[in-house]
């Protein structure tokens, strides 16, 4: 494997579209190495994608459901015995569904997927993270936060309504970015920082799948969202720029921005840190 001088490794979960896409390619012209934990295969007809596995640059690994907490430990296992050390981590993976569904654990999809599995992903990999040289984690969060009327553990886990985008989505990113903040003190005993990032507004649309956004919405990012390029640059940014000593903070615009519902953060934070230990840690 020629891994050249490429020092420094960052993994990214949903690496292979939209926003994750994008940064991985920005993390590679820019020398790193990256680890992808991903659904679905990168485009086949990349060259540059496909240049950089040959190169051992790329190190993807396959998980048919990152919300599916069996084939995540399978996923995260093969991880920790092939990888030496994670100097980034990007937990990016996500997306708005168009309907009210839920995980095989039995709890609303949004939450498991981009509340939940998140901090799974953190506290498996916490070992490799303490070995890498930046320590840093950015949780991918989202401005729709902001929408969020009511949130508690019941909500959250099992909502009685349902609005695309709006709805279970935005009070999942809010509660991942409640939870950011909550943690960041007993990280810093490890010397790890951890953010939140809103990537802005993306046109993330893919051919031939389903949005979960109301049709306005979707029209409007057609036609006038940023490209992915775009979102994976206020990550990069929120990693890697004026905020990379600070520590719990969300990110919106570039700029630290307060939290709705900030009371509710150490509640949210026991809750998955129990369905880690209780639920994930207890698998065979």
């Amino acid at each position: 494997m020629n891994k050249g001088h490429r020092d420094n490794i960052a993994m990214i979960t949903g690496a292979n579209a939209g926003i994750g896409l994008a940064l991985t390619r920005k993390l590679l012209s820019d020398n790193w190495q990256v680890v992808a934990l991903n659904r679905s295969d990168f485009p086949s007809d990349d060259m540059e994608i496909q240049d950089a596995v040959q190169r051992g640059w790329l190190r993807i690994y396959k998980v048919e459901d990152l919300a599916d907490f069996a084939a995540l430990r399978r996923a995260l296992e093969v991880i920790k015995s092939k990888e030496q050390r994670i100097d980034l981590l990007f937990n990016n993976a996500g997306g708005s569904f168009t309907e009210l569904s839920y995980s095989k654990q039995g709890r609303e999809y949004h939450y498991e997927l981009m509340t939940v599995v998140p901090y799974i992903i953190l506290m498996e990999l916490k070992d490799l993270l303490r070995n890498g040289r930046l320590k840093t984690v950015i949780n991918t969060s989202s401005s729709a936060l902001k929408f969020t009327k009511e949130l508690n553990i019941e909500s959250l886990e099992r909502p009685k309504t349902f609005r695309k985008l709006l709805g279970p989505y935005a009070a999942s990113k809010l509660a991942l970015s409640l939870w950011t903040q909550a943690i960041a003190p007993q990280l810093a005993q490890d010397d790890i920082k951890i953010r939140s990032v809103d990537p802005g507004g993306n046109n993330t649309l893919r051919k031939g799948k389903k949005s979960g956004l109301p049709p306005v919405v979707g029209l409007l990012m057609k036609w006038f969202f940023s490209p992915p390029t775009h979102g994976a640059g206020k990550l990069y940014e929120g990693a890697l720029g004026q905020h990379r000593n600070e520590t719990g903070v969300f990110l919106l615009k570039g700029q630290v921005a307060e939290l709705k519902f900030k009371d509710q953060s150490q509640s949210i934070l026991h809750r998955i840190n129990a369905i880690y230990e209780h639920e994930f840690c207890s698998l065979p």
